[in-house]
């Protein structure tokens, strides 16, 4: 893609604004960006995008669309508007989580009018986000897949081109349910350790130089778990639970049983039901501790 492009950007959420503002910092070309919210629009006309004042207006002006909304209604949304305007997009960027059916119908939906399509869900923290330092799985054509290497370099340090359209979403459907059974272990491991008499820094520490080191463990763990912040407005249990309906919306059609992964969606759909909810999401380590989990059926004690 040259550089001479427009990139526009839309959804300017806790990851998609960072992320709009490292490709405006970055990109040789216009970015125009649109949100719904005032601040959040001011802060990447800070890095240097520029504002426009609705998708339709957006689509007419940019070459290539990327795409950070809350899910797939919202996807659906937003590119069936695109798809509306006779402009100058000719691809939509998705770097959002949704489910791969979804992936494939909005693909679908775009070449119709002439739009290419790929999706291309990011991974790691919103701290990541703002040092342009993400992971990207990308589902995509080579021809797609080749035009937004460069692009994606703007926002990541690891991009995988994992296959066609959906081949993204898989990936991080499998990423992220593992980020969410780890948590849950990690929560257990480190209640049990705390009241064996282990110190919980002195256990996150010699883990990490174990076996049982993670990426969970080094944030997750360190960062919130031991400090106990579990600030409000982040990734909470809400958010893991409509990733989890996703992996389990592809397990059915796959025909795979997930016994493991639904006895961690258990404790992110009772942690909805307390003070938790809407909360950073590793705040399920509370639930052990407080013995809110009980028994094989995980009613609350």
């Amino acid at each position: 893609m040259s550089n001479n492009e427009t990139i526009g950007f839309i959804g300017l959420g806790v990851m998609g604004g960072p992320m709009c503002a490292n490709m405006a910092q970055k990109h040789g070309g216009k970015v125009l960006a649109f949100d719904l919210s005032e601040a959040a629009l001011a802060a990447v006309e800070e890095a240097g995008a520029e504002r426009v004042g609705s998708v339709a207006a957006l689509a007419g002006e940019a070459d290539v669309i990327f795409l950070s909304l809350p899910g797939g209604p919202q996807v659906e949304a937003v590119a069936g508007e695109i798809a509306k305007v006779s402009g100058r997009c000719s691809l939509v960027v998705d770097l959002s989580t949704t489910p791969v059916a979804t992936a494939r119908k909005v693909a679908a939906n775009l070449a119709g009018h002439g739009i290419d399509f790929a999706d291309a869900p990011v991974a790691r923290t919103r701290e990541a986000a703002r040092k342009g330092a993400l992971a990207i799985m990308v589902g995509a054509s080579d021809a797609v897949y080749a035009r937004i290497r460069s692009m994606l370099d703007y926002i990541a340090t690891d991009v995988t081109h994992g296959g066609d359209v959906g081949a993204g979403q898989v990936l991080k459907l499998v990423n992220n349910m593992l980020v969410f059974a780890n948590t849950v272990a990690l929560a257990e491991m480190m209640v049990l350790g705390e009241k064996a008499g282990v110190a919980p820094d002195v256990l996150l520490d010699a883990v990490s130089k174990g076996s049982g080191d993670s990426f969970v463990l080094r944030n997750h763990g360190l960062k919130a778990m031991l400090p106990r912040e579990f600030p409000d407005k982040a990734f909470s249990p809400e958010y893991v639970l409509k990733d989890i309906s996703y992996v389990f919306e592809l397990a059915e059609q796959a025909g795979v049983a997930l016994p493991s992964a639904d006895a961690a969606r258990r404790y992110y759909e009772v942690a909805t039901t307390t003070d938790l909810s809407g909360r950073y999401f590793p705040g399920v380590i509370e639930l052990v501790e407080r013995g809110v989990m009980s028994g094989d059926t995980g009613e609350e004690a």
